[in-house]
């Protein structure tokens, strides 16, 4: 099972501070061992919402609002994606994370193709598979 686990913004992100070299140290050998344990896929932290833009939809009319955003409690500072063998693991993961001072931090499920039953053919699954095959090639490029 794959799943997000979405940090939230707060008042300090949103303001643009950088966390101190403890803490991204502390968040470097967690890091590791997620990845030691096989459960860490991908991770970053985003910049505040001020360098942001949202898109709006309406119909065919699309209206681009430029960030800052006035929730910060509902905004995302940061994210993993991991896997796991269940939500139960996640939280258990989650819990050893140096986070502190109030921060919140959400775990939601990614759809698996199965999710989607019938509509999900098999066209569609094999388009999916080249697509993100060929993302995966021009981020290890990238990088």
């Amino acid at each position: 099972m794959k799943v997000m686990v979405l940090v939230k913004a707060d008042a300090d992100s949103e303001a643009g501070v950088m966390p101190s070299q403890q803490l991204l140290a502390e968040m470097g050998n967690y890091n590791e061992a997620l990845s030691k344990a096989g459960i860490l896929l991908a991770g970053e932290g985003l910049h505040p919402s001020n360098r942001g833009a949202r898109v709006r939809f309406d119909g065919k009319q699309r209206t681009v609002v430029d960030g800052p955003f006035a929730e910060t409690k509902e905004l995302v500072a940061g994210f993993w994606l991991w896997q796991v063998r269940s939500l139960d693991e996640a939280v258990e993961w989650l819990k050893r994370a140096p986070f502190d001072g109030g921060a919140e931090v959400e775990i939601r499920p990614v759809f698996e193709a199965e999710d989607f039953g019938e509509a999900f053919t098999p066209e569609l699954r094999e388009q999916e598979q080249r697509v993100f095959a060929e993302a995966a090639e021009r981020s290890a490029r990238v990088h």
